[in-house]
């Protein structure tokens, strides 16, 4: 397939459920931005007469044919038979009669307990593909026929087989119901709804149905309805295709197999051009992504950092460090003395010099822009202030379920047009192999702040909000995170490198509020940046928190000083690389002290590729600037390989 066969950094919503991971792979191997929200799940029947009915009959000869739908169908009849007939009885009674199996699925299933199908029906096993098969090979007038439903009876197939002569025994089994956990659907639904997804992809007619439920449920069918007119809705086959055009939906791909592998490739091919059709003639808006060939002529690309990034082995340990352009500067103390800090950020010109002097001072392998968490807060309708003495103050937090509402979702970045001049201005000014560093806060720390007003101990009005009213909690961390990405994202198209989505505050969380509160959110917004661009996902304050903070997503995961680096690593699991991981008060101790400490972290880190050294934290204030350009110069020299 040529290199531009592909999805070209589209985002892609798509509703499996069983194979949800395998489709999320999928869509990265051809380039597309995946967002994958199980749609469904089988609920089996606890109590199920009629398949217990179906049993006896089946055993004293009242069942002439038996259709079987689904594999997963298959299985869970025999578990609710067993429970009433013997096992051996029953599987002895479907052999002596006409099985029917609809597809390789429950062909499978049968061959599990040793059955064999009288009849398989062929591609693309739609109820047609039924009804014919049986034209051409099962004569079914006045006999009884057992169809074993999935989800919801099929009234086309039930009708086609009545009109055969047939007497046909609805045998249900299971219904589909919303996935335990459906607040990841309901996102893909809202940002849907939102122009924020370019391409569906539908697995199975089911998904359907309970994605237009969802919908409903929301508030926002006609929302979904009009984005799918602008978007390329893809079916896997002629059964899916079917119940969107019977929800009157567009189906505007299939692929030549109905197979989840086929759907993906033909996607691919054809989405950009679907998209631009609708819209008239105008490309589908969507991430940048930079030109694999283009990427590699970079002057950055080979850089240490990037390297690292990448987890492959660098001559030495790259090193950068968080706030390295700060108050222990006397070049930052003279700019900053004439200037507040929220004019400071918005001057780009002054940015950069402060970053530029800061690198070439240092020695770092990676420069990271200089601005602030908050900035990105003011255009979403928050009153921010940094006093002196007190740091940052938000005049109006939020407090209520309802001040969210005035919460205004970034859907234009361009009021923050002076970060991304900071960020060209700065790319100008370095030197250009030295890779540049955006970021943005994550959604968990920024929520804090706009609801705490400040900063906090024990985070009172922020769990108060959080565990008294989720769904409040829920709409302030996806208007959060939508923000996040757009702004990431714009950050990258400006001349970022890499990007760091800061968890400063996270660390108040135990594991389990984090995979329900935070862990959606820093998902979805790391699944949406631009494919190519490496992003580092650093939280602090509980080092249980690593594992989930692992499989949320990054390709570096930040690490601070409370747990050691070869812990941490264990942890996140050394397919991923690390940064991190010396106590920033340790920069105040004599440079012996410093060196031992820095070997410490370098020996945990066992010369294994991937380790990007950095504090746990950012610089203090208090640290002598000789000891931080000390600290560079030990990490490359006992790093030498």
């Amino acid at each position: 397939m040529p290199e531009s066969a592909n999805f070209q950094g589209l985002r892609v919503a798509c509703f499996e459920s069983r194979k949800a991971d395998e489709m999320q792979r999928m869509i990265e191997k051809q380039a597309g931005v995946p967002f994958v929200s199980p749609s469904m799940r089988e609920v089996a029947l606890e109590q199920n007469p009629a398949a217990v009915d179906f049993a006896h009959r089946l055993i004293t000869g009242g069942i002439d044919v038996a259709i079987f739908m689904t594999g997963v169908g298959f299985r869970h009849l025999l578990a609710q038979v067993e429970r009433h007939v013997e096992r051996e009885r029953y599987l002895n009674a479907l052999a002596d009669i006409i099985t029917i199996a609809r597809g390789p699925k429950p062909v499978v299933a049968m061959k599990e307990v040793n059955l064999t199908p009288t009849v398989k029906v062929p591609e693309p096993n739609t109820w047609r593909e039924v009804l014919q098969t049986i034209d051409a090979q099962v004569p079914i007038a006045s006999q009884v026929v057992g169809v074993q439903e999935y989800g919801k009876a099929n009234p086309s197939l039930i009708a086609g087989l009545e009109a055969r002569g047939a007497q046909v025994i609805n045998v249900p089994v299971y219904q589909y119901d919303f996935p335990e956990d459906s607040a990841p659907l309901a996102a893909n639904i809202r940002a849907i709804a939102a122009g924020e997804r370019e391409v569906a992809m539908f697995t199975s007619a089911h998904q359907v149905v309970n994605l237009l439920r969802m919908a409903e449920k929301l508030g926002l069918e006609n929302e979904l309805r009009t984005s799918f007119a602008r978007m390329a809705i893809a079916s896997v086959g002629p059964t899916t295709s079917e119940m969107l055009r019977e929800l009157d939906l567009p189906v505007d791909i299939e692929p030549p197999h109905p197979k989840m592998g086929s759907l993906i490739i033909t996607a691919a091919e054809e989405a950009a051009d679907v998209i631009e059709k609708k819209r008239g003639g105008r490309s589908p808006a969507r991430p940048r992504t930079l030109n694999r060939n283009e990427a590699e002529k970079s002057p950055w690309h080979d850089s240490l950092f990037m390297k690292a990034c990448r987890g492959e082995p660098t001559e030495v340990t790259p090193v950068w460090l968080m706030r390295q352009a700060g108050r222990y500067m006397q070049e930052y103390r003279q700019v900053r003395g004439e200037t507040t800090f929220l004019e400071l950020c918005k001057n780009p010109q002054l940015c950069s010099e402060i970053m530029c002097t800061a690198v070439r001072k240092l020695g770092v392998d990676a420069a990271i822009l200089f601005s602030d968490l908050l900035p990105i807060l003011e255009p979403m309708g928050l009153d921010l202030e940094f006093s002196k003495g007190e740091g940052p103050v938000i005049h109006n937090p939020v407090r209520e379920p309802a001040d969210i509402d005035r919460i205004r979702e970034l859907e234009d970045v361009s009021s923050l047009q002076f970060v991304f001049d900071a960020v060209r201005q700065t790319r100008l000014d370095l030197p250009e192999d030295l890779p540049l560093i955006g970021f943005a806060g994550a959604p968990f720390t920024l929520a804090s702040y706009t609801i705490e007003g400040g900063s906090s101990r024990n985070y009172l009005f922020t769990k108060t909000l959080m565990y008294r009213d989720p769904g409040a909690w829920r709409t302030l961390m996806q208007k959060l995170s939508r923000s996040i990405t757009r702004y990431l994202n714009a950050q990258i198209a400006a001349g970022c490198q890499a990007v760091q989505l800061f968890d400063s505050w996270v660390g108040c969380l135990g594991p389990d509020d984090y995979r329900q509160y935070v862990f959606p959110f820093v998902r979805e917004i790391i699944a949406g940046i631009t494919p190519g661009i490496p992003v580092i996902h650093f939280g602090t304050g509980n080092p249980e928190l690593l594992p989930a903070m692992a499989e949320a997503g990054g390709d570096v995961v930040g690490v601070d000083w409370r747990i050691r680096l070869d812990d941490a690593w264990q942890r996140i699991g050394h397919d991923r690389a690390v940064q991190g991981n010396l106590d920033p008060l340790t920069l105040l101790a004599s440079q012996d002290y410093l060196r031992a400490q820095v070997q410490n972290v370098l020996s945990q880190a066992g010369g294994r590729p991937g380790h990007i050294f950095n504090l746990g934290h950012g610089v203090l204030q208090q640290t002598p600037v000789e000891n931080a350009i000390a600290l560079v110069k030990m990490v490359h020299d006992l790093s030498a390989k």
